[in-house]
């Protein structure tokens, strides 16, 4: 690996605190804090993500360094590891000074195209950030997130990605229910990639702390890096910034959406101003299609963060974002214009994907009250999501559908249930026909749509089962399956939840607890 192309522009253009002090504490003036990664003394690598490796510009592992630099047990000489500064809006409530708890950052590579790719290490210790934690993880987080953000990048949805994985040979106690229960866990790190790791709350903290000439060199700076459409100047600058915002945290919403994936925790600190999937927790692919579906055991009773409701919430939380972003416009009405002008757009490019997963050839005044029917349907049947737009592949195939959807519902349908379901059928039959695209051509767009591999909670607790006992294989199959998942490359993923997962934690809901 080419350690020596990682460099920090961060920690030059902004002001931070020097003092590799890791003493949990607030840190007023600053966006970062230098912190050195713990050491392990038994690390093992479990993976490593070679091709990302190269594409991000740091080549293949080539000595003791590299696989050292991996586990964080070795820091190359030109870089300063740091942690950032953010703050945000949890499960509605401000909740101050918060910053990277859990992850330290190594610095950015620029590749041979110019791409710039943020490297940090997370659960390599405390930070100045931590809140009395220890800035560990677990290999349960740690598989969870490096595999799901893998798949949602394969999925073809904006998101951070896993370079690599490794025990660090500790254990670390967590109480995985927050049932007065902690129980030690096997230990590890990971290190992640994204473009950029800049939040919401990173705009919150300086703006509430009304350190306005920082946030608008944050501002600045995010717009000459990352947004380089923009070349509006003054206030129309951000006003712009901010409209752009708004429409990548829809788009990406919308993919969440047509894969039937659910955050759990979105937080404004949790979202990218990058509109990219970012802080994997507690989520879940959604098995039964449910819009009422919350991983997240924190998330109870009031399920604010349910699948149906990830659109409004983005919205929401965008609305914070808009007030840290006031001071650098000091005209409501763009911001205001933006925001009125999200709920469109968000449920055009909705509407539009679900036409796709449908095999329509554009949208129509009548989609709404067909897909209206088709949720109303899906819930009161329990039908398995992705299984659903599988068999409905097949359609033409198969003229009874008993016969074609009888094995994807979490429920014994009756009588009433099966008329139902032929109901809709004879309406999508209908809605077909209106097409005015080849049927060939309308499998194509389902065939792109839907894919025939999800990353279901099940599985991931049976991959993290099995790592603990020292096994890969289903690791490796899984690795293997989530790089083609619109690809029915192993059948036996292709089936809904075993029932003897349906109420294991773990399998349906989780805590926050990493």
């Amino acid at each position: 690996m080419n350690l020596d192309k990682i460099i920090q522009p961060f920690t030059k253009e902004f002001p931070g605190d020097l003092s590799y002090n890791t003493y949990q504490r607030q840190t007023p003036g600053v966006l970062f804090s230098l912190v050195n990664p713990v050491t392990f003394e038994n690390p093992e690598l479990i993976i490593f993500n070679e091709k990302l490796s190269e594409e991000i510009g740091l080549g293949k592992t080539e000595s003791d360094h590299d696989i050292a630099f991996l586990h964080s047990n070795y820091i190359p000489p030109q870089i300063k590891t740091y942690a950032t500064a953010y703050a945000g809006h949890q499960f509605g409530n401000w909740a101050g000074q918060l910053g990277d708890g859990r992850a330290i950052y190594a610095g950015e590579i620029i590749n041979e195209k110019g791409q710039k790719t943020e490297i940090q290490w997370k659960g390599a210790g405390a930070t100045p950030y931590s809140r009395n934690a220890d800035g560990r993880a677990v290999l349960r987080s740690t598989v969870r997130e490096y595999l799901m953000s893998e798949a949602m990048h394969f999925l073809n949805v904006p998101t951070s990605r896993g370079l690599s994985m490794s025990f660090t040979g500790e254990n670390v106690v967590r109480d995985i229910m927050y049932s007065g229960n902690p129980k030690p866990e096997m230990g590890a790190v990971m290190i992640r990639t994204a473009e950029s790791f800049l939040r919401f709350g990173h705009f919150e903290l300086v703006s509430a702390r009304k350190e306005y000439d920082l946030l608008k060199k944050l501002a600045d700076f995010t717009i000459k890096y990352y947004f380089p459409e923009i070349t509006s100047e003054g206030k129309e600058k951000y006003a712009e910034f901010f409209n752009e915002v708004s429409k990548r945290t829809a788009e990406m919403i919308v993919g969440w959406s047509r894969v039937g994936f659910t955050h759990g925790v979105m937080n404004t600190d949790n979202m990218s101003v990058l509109g990219l999937t970012i802080d994997y927790g507690p989520f879940s692919m959604i098995d039964e299609y449910d819009l009422n579906f919350t991983p997240n055991t924190t998330d109870l009773p009031g399920r604010r963060y349910a699948f149906g409701q990830q659109g409004k919430i983005a919205q929401w939380n965008l609305w914070q974002l808009a007030n840290a972003l006031f001071p650098l416009i000091e005209d409501s009405q763009p911001l205001q214009k933006t925001l009125d002008e999200f709920s469109n757009y968000f449920w055009l490019k909705h509407d539009e994907m679900l036409c796709k997963k449908f095999g329509f050839d554009d949208l129509k005044e009548s989609d709404e009250d067909f897909f209206n029917d088709w949720q109303r349907m899906m819930q009161e049947l329990k039908v398995d999501y992705t299984l659903f737009f599988t068999k409905l592949e097949y359609l033409d195939k198969c003229e009874s559908s008993k016969e074609l959807f009888g094995d994807i519902f979490y429920k014994d349908l009756n009588e009433n249930d099966y008329k139902q379901l032929d109901d809709f059928i004879k309406k999508y039959r209908t809605r077909l026909s209106a097409n005015e695209i080849s049927r060939e051509e309308s499998l194509d767009l389902m065939q792109k749509s839907n894919p025939k591999f999800t990353l279901r909670n099940y599985l991931l607790f049976e991959c993290i089962d099995e790592l603990n006992n020292g096994k890969k294989d289903l690791l490796n199959k899984i690795v293997n399956a989530l790089q083609n998942p619109y690809v029915e490359k192993y059948p036996e993923f292709s089936v809904k939840r075993p029932a003897k997962y349906d109420d294991t934690p773990g399998c349906s809901m989780l805590s926050c607890s990493s």
